[in-house]
Parts: structure tokens; sequence; C-alpha cells
């Protein structure tokens, strides 16, 4: 069987590809919802608000997270690397899809700067390639750590009937974990200092935009 290669051009339309679907926010899942058999709560007005700011943020860190791992696996240097970014990517997929499922739900919408994140991201990303797969890994790590806690936080202040959003929240938190083992694992090195306080702030600022809009 002949196996193609793909030209700049070719790599350029996937990669255009890639974020099209991601900036949409209308990516097929591989695995169903989470929420899948929940039942849906009743929330007022203000709880259905504040609940759709969540998963809007949340919405827009798969964004971010789609980003990296393209950016990352665009630029890696070890072959097996790049496929388990793009592994790890696949499943960031349907966390974006079951966000925007959930923000359907809520009668909501995704973050109106999905495509200034999503651009930022990947030169973040590949710019953690170009500094070498030890560096590139370890950033994987630091984020995931990062996503993590936050994804801690959200569970304790969304809505405490939200059931749908809790079930969703829950298994994007186990996903992130083994993400960061995974990197870890293949040899991620500790950023350091001050580029994980960086990433903090800029998440921190994210988070505050893409709770409004």
């Amino acid at each position: 069987m002949n196996v193609r290669t793909l030209s700049p051009l070719d790599r350029l339309l996937v990669q255009g590809e890639r974020a099209l679907e991601a900036i949409a926010g209308a990516p097929s899942a591989h695995r169903p919802s989470p929420a899948t058999g929940v039942a849906e709560a009743v929330l007022d007005e203000a709880e259905r608000h504040h609940a759709a700011g969540l998963m809007r943020i949340n919405h827009t860190g798969e964004v971010c997270a789609q980003a990296l791992y393209f950016g990352q696996a665009a630029l890696a240097r070890d072959a097996d690397n790049r496929r388990h970014l793009l592994h790890a990517a696949a499943e960031e997929t349907d966390h974006l899809a079951w966000c925007a499922e959930r923000l359907r739900q809520l009668d909501s919408r995704p973050s109106l700067l999905n495509p200034l994140w999503y651009a930022g991201s990947y030169a973040i990303g590949a710019a953690a390639a170009l500094a070498g797969d030890p560096v590139s890994l370890g950033f994987v790590v630091e984020t995931e750590r990062q996503v993590e806690a936050h994804l801690a936080e959200h569970l304790e202040k969304l809505p405490a009937q939200d059931g749908r959003s809790h079930a969703v929240l829950v298994q994007m938190q186990a996903d992130e974990i083994r993400h960061a083992q995974a990197a870890q694992a293949r040899g991620g090195i500790e950023l350091p200092f001050p580029l994980p306080q960086l990433m903090h702030l800029s998440s921190m600022v994210m988070k505050t935009v893409a709770y409004r809009i």
C-alpha cells in the first residue's frame, strides 16, 4: 500500500482544518459525553448564567489545549512523541465536544475570542517544541496540572444540582491527570521559574475574559 507524503501545503491545510474544527466548536467526540443519562437540573437564571460562564471557560481551555498539542506535534523532533501528542489531542477533542454540547444545553455559546486563544496557544506550543521534546513534554505536564487544579475549582463553584456539568468536568479532570503522568513518564522536565507562574497568569486572564465574552 502506498503512503502519501504530505507536502508543506498539505500540512498547512490539515492545520487549518483542525483550527476551524476547534474554533467552530462542533467537533465529533470519540467517547459519549459523561453527562449522558444524567437528568437536567432545574437552575434559576443566575445559576444557569454562572454554570454557562464556567463551562465557557472550560470550552476555551480545550480550544487552547487543541492548539497547544497541534503546535507541539507540528514541530516535535521525535516521531513517537508526535504520535503521543496527537493521541492526547484526540482525547481533548472529546472534552471540546462535551463542553460545546453542555453550553448548548445551558442556552449559551462559546467565547467570541476563541480564534485569538487558538492562535496564541498554537504559537506557544510551537515555541515549546522548538525548545526540544523534554521541554515540550514538560510544558504538557505543567499545563495539565494547572488545568486539573482549575477543574477542581470549578467543581466547587458549579451549582450543586448541576449534575451534567459535574459529570463532564470529573471525566475531564481524570483525563488531564493521565495526560500529565504520561508526558512526565516520557521524559517531560520540570519547567524553570518563571514559566509556570507566567502560564498561571495567562490562564487567569483567559478565565476572567472567557467567563464573560
